[in-house]
């Protein structure tokens, strides 16, 4: 073989191949060929109707609110009282009206009402809730002032005049008998200017613990010197004290023994005394 025909082939492997491109890594990762991907199975989904949610939530609360309405612990067989001082909590129970009654149809204003109807309640406030405690008061009882005595009866009489029912025998309180004419009961209240004059008496005249009420003459008490003493209703007790005190020297100088001197009217004092 001649070496013109040895260059010639030279020369066509050269020429006759085509130009290479390197693509870097990433074409090498390409051109190989691509793993198989592991097969996953697909778990089976559980769809809920909503229908049948609904009617399951729908039980559920109509278990709940039958239980609600069933269960004796929401009935009301007592109630749980602060505040008190002469009344009993068993007064009180009874006073709300509300024995027996489902919680759901306790309505705390008109209980409060109930008890407000009661002249030794000044005030109340109630509450409710859930067991043991399902109502909740809390009371402020009246304060008494006076003791009443009518008709064979003894009441309690508060600043304001309002009657109440006797809780205790109380001896620091000023004690008021009505004369005979006045029968029957007190009803709800006292006249407060009989209140007002009463315990103005009480603190000018601490020796003296019974006055008696006549409807005419008001307040009056029976001097130890042996005569009956008439003073009115009123706020000017300290006048008309005053007033009586100078009369009774005055009998008592001229050696006059009275039945009885009334200053009812401080402007028109007199007294009674025997004929003769």
């Amino acid at each position: 073989m001649t070496s013109q025909s040895r260059e010639s082939r030279r020369e066509n492997r050269l020429f006759g191949r085509a130009p290479a491109i390197w693509r870097g890594p990433q074409a090498a990762a390409s051109a190989a060929p691509a793993a198989p991907r592991p097969q996953v199975k697909q778990r089976g989904t559980i769809f809920v109707s909503w229908r049948v949610l609904s009617g399951a939530l729908i039980v559920i609360l109509l278990a709940v609110l039958s239980g609600f309405f069933i269960s004796d612990a929401f009935y009301v067989h007592q109630v749980a009282v602060g505040g008190l001082t002469y009344m009993s909590s068993e007064e009180i129970f009874a006073l709300t009206a509300v024995a027996d009654l489902h919680i759901f149809w306790v309505d705390p204003a008109e209980v409060r009402e109930n008890l407000l109807r009661s002249p030794s309640i000044a005030n109340a406030v109630v509450q409710t809730g859930w067991p043991p405690h399902l109502v909740r008061i809390q009371v402020e009882e009246r304060e008494p002032a006076l003791i009443w005595e009518q008709s064979g009866s003894a009441y309690w009489i508060d600043i304001q005049g309002r009657v109440m029912r006797l809780r205790a025998d109380r001896d620091d309180l000023m004690r008021i008998t009505t004369d005979p004419v006045v029968e029957g009961e007190p009803g709800a209240a006292i006249d407060v200017n009989v209140v007002t004059g009463a315990l103005q008496l009480h603190t000018l005249l601490p020796d003296v613990s019974l006055l008696r009420y006549h409807p005419d003459d008001g307040l009056g008490y029976s001097d130890p010197r042996g005569w009956q003493v008439w003073l009115g209703t009123g706020t000017n007790m300290p006048e008309k004290i005053r007033i009586y005190a100078a009369i009774a020297d005055d009998l008592v100088a001229r050696d006059i023994l009275p039945i009885s001197i009334n200053v009812a009217n401080p402007d028109a004092p007199y007294y009674t005394r025997l004929s003769g």
